[in-house]
């Protein structure tokens, strides 16, 4: 069962994650989205530009240490799931190039979003 959550949560996390790079864009199906983007945005930049670990990386851990687990058993989230989240290579150094890659990518999304906003 530990097991099971601890896969739900590597979702979820993974779904966080595409949320903070990318939930700007769903301002054009409900643009109230931004009060909830803008706070998972500034949570995402930091915890890359600061080398932190979200709370949700401590959550799985702790999932898979009630259920006895060293890993996650499951072919797809062991293979597709876990290396985008946690990348063996990824260094301090690449960290910071992702959290400046994530305030590029909002500037973008937050320019278009100003750009056809005023154009309305």
């Amino acid at each position: 069962m530990y097991e099971l959550f601890a896969n739900l949560t590597l979702i979820l996390h993974l779904i966080f994650i595409l949320f903070v790079i990318f939930g700007g864009l769903l301002f054009f199906i409900f643009s109230k989205i931004l009060y909830i983007h803008l706070p998972s945005l500034l949570w995402g930049i930091y915890i890359e530009l600061t080398n932190s670990v979200c709370p949700l990386t401590y959550l799985e851990n702790w999932f898979l240490y009630k259920g006895e687990l060293a890993t996650y058993s499951n072919d797809f989230i062991s293979n597709y799931l876990f290396p985008i989240i946690y990348p063996e290579t990824l260094t301090n150094e690449i960290q910071m190039y992702l959290g400046i890659s994530l305030i590029i990518i909002n500037i973008l999304i937050y320019g278009l979003i100003y750009k056809i906003s005023r154009e309305s």
